[in-house]
């Protein structure tokens, strides 16, 4: 009976054991699982800015490189989307065949606890077939006898409990398995309907691109035209940009040559500063990546860099800052504290404000009014402006971002969505 106990014991324990060894692959799986909702619900949460903000342009919808450049970027996102639910998809794949091995050896576990119990019993009805537990313990010859018989049934009344705990550990194990089983199977019908959905849905973010594009080849001498006259605005916009920049470097280096001056010019550094400016610029470097964004809503319609333009093969469009397509009259923030340096109305850009933040300095153009003034001490987040919609009726932002006279990708700096 001790033999049959301890691989009863035993086959628990490799059981219990084995559940163990598993739960750092299990808690893994879940975090990825988790992560994988995570970024689902924030892709979905930018779907529905974009959608929010395209219907505004849905009456006097055009197809322009504008319009273009937003239905691609939303058809990246809805891609990225497609991607997010494949992907969980197969984590559920693991998980439910995780839970069907599992559920396969607890199953064989509990057959072999249960025969080894029902062997015990066996055995046990045979040793004292013809004797009641009464009369085998006062039938022994002598004191030790019996009290060597009496701890024998206590040790076989413990190990039956002990077994039976066991059978019945084991039963809700495999119970708890199951029940998983069940809610991942569901769980994965879900996500494979929602993809269906969703690849639907792309499937016409598609069609509507190349719609556009198709149009837009037939367009090639306007666009060609447009491109040439964008570039000329570019040019003056970067002008006006690099002028400002310097007017405030000569100031800067007039101001420190004053006998009571404060201002030091540090290797690396664009300007002489006193220690509080050079304070703001060590603080606005100090939040890259954390910005807040010019616009409440909006998504990035263009990045920053040279690009392959869309319908033309071989023409690169070059591009100082980011596009934020957002919502018509939509309030215009700066994103740090600082000090407005120009104020300005550019052709092809509207109204335009250059703050200065230290040695950095941030642009916000194709605005339809300004509320600020050269010399004027702004805070993050103030309103400078309202954004202007175009005759394609798309309200969109352009933003740069600057230290010295070096140009930086904006999307760098802000905050990610």
């Amino acid at each position: 009976m001790k033999n049959t106990s301890y691989r009863l014991f035993l086959i628990t324990c490799l059981a219990l054991i084995s559940m163990a060894a598993l739960s750092p692959v299990q808690a893994q799986t879940s975090r990825t699982r988790a992560d994988l909702e995570r970024k689902k619900a924030e892709i979905q949460a930018k779907l529905k800015e974009f959608d929010a903000i395209l219907r505004q342009t849905t009456a006097n919808k055009k197809e322009t490189i504008g319009s273009l450049n937003a239905v691609t970027r939303q058809y990246q996102t809805q891609s990225r989307l497609v991607s997010t639910l494949d992907r969980e998809v197969k984590v559920l794949d693991s998980e439910i065949q995780k839970n069907e091995d599992d559920i396969n050896r607890l199953e064989n576990d509990l057959k072999e606890l249960k025969a080894e119990y029902a062997r015990m019993i066996y055995n046990s009805s045979k040793l004292n077939r013809n004797l009641s537990i009464v009369a085998f313990v006062f039938s022994s010859n002598n004191f030790n006898q019996l009290y060597m018989r009496l701890k024998y049934l206590k040790q076989y009344t413990d190990s039956r409990k002990q077994q039976a705990a066991q059978i019945q550990a084991l039963s809700l194990e495999l119970a708890k398995e199951k029940e998983q089983l069940e809610i991942r199977k569901q769980d994965k019908e879900k996500i494979l309907a929602e993809a269906q959905r969703e690849r639907q849905k792309l499937e016409a973010m598609r069609r509507e691109q190349q719609g556009i594009v198709n149009t837009l080849t037939k367009k090639e001498k306007s666009i060609r035209s447009q491109i040439t006259a964008t570039k000329k605005q570019q040019q003056q916009l970067e002008s006006m940009i690099r002028k400002a920049i310097e007017e405030e470097i000569r100031l800067a280096e007039e101001a420190a040559k004053k006998e009571d001056s404060r201002a030091t010019k540090t290797e690396g550094s664009s300007l002489p500063m006193t220690p509080e400016v050079a304070a703001l610029s060590s603080s606005f470097a100090g939040n890259r990546g954390r910005l807040p964004w010019p616009v409440e809503t909006g998504f990035i319609s263009q990045t920053y860099g040279d690009h392959p333009h869309p319908t033309l093969r071989g023409i690169m469009v070059p591009s100082d800052g980011i596009n934020i397509r957002t919502q018509p009259n939509s309030n215009v923030r700066t994103v740090f504290d600082g000090t407005v340096a120009k104020v300005a109305s550019m052709p092809g850009y509207g109204e335009t404000v250059l703050i200065k933040h230290g040695e950095y300095y941030t642009l916000y153009t194709k605005l339809q009014s300004t509320s600020v003034k050269v010399g004027q001490v702004v805070k993050a987040r103030d309103v400078i402006g309202r954004v202007a919609t175009n005759s394609d009726g798309e309200a969109e932002i352009h933003f740069q971002t600057w230290k010295g006279l070096q140009k930086m990708d904006p999307a760098s700096w802000i905050s990610s969505r």
